[in-house]
C-alpha cells in the first residue's frame, strides 16, 4: 500500500466545468490538500487572455498525444491538420 502524498497538493475538482464570473473572468476550482487530507476548494482566476495563453500553451504541449475526447468535444488546436505535406 502507498503512502498518502506529503505536502501541499493542488488539484482539479472532479466534475466541475470551468467557470465564466460575472467580471468576464474565468474560474477553475480546485481542491488543495495537506498532507494527503482536504483542505479547501480554491479558484484559479484567469482573464480572458491569459486563459487564451493558457489554451495554446496547453494544445502545444499535448501535441504528441492521443486525444481521449470524442469528435464534438475535441478542440480545434487538438483536431489532425491535413492537407499537403511542406517540406
Amino acid at each position: 500500500m502507498m503512502d498518502a502524498p506529503r505536502g501541499l497538493r493542488i488539484s482539479r475538482t472532479p466534475n466541475v466545468p470551468v467557470l465564466r464570473q460575472a467580471d468576464g473572468s474565468l474560474a477553475i476550482r480546485l481542491w488543495l490538500r495537506n498532507e494527503g487530507r482536504y483542505d479547501a476548494d480554491v479558484d484559479l482566476r484567469l482573464s480572458p487572455a491569459e486563459a487564451e495563453v493558457l489554451h495554446a500553451q496547453l494544445c502545444f504541449a499535448l501535441d504528441d498525444e492521443p486525444v481521449t475526447t470524442a469528435a464534438t468535444d475535441t478542440p480545434e488546436c487538438r483536431k489532425p491538420v491535413h492537407g499537403p505535406k511542406l517540406n
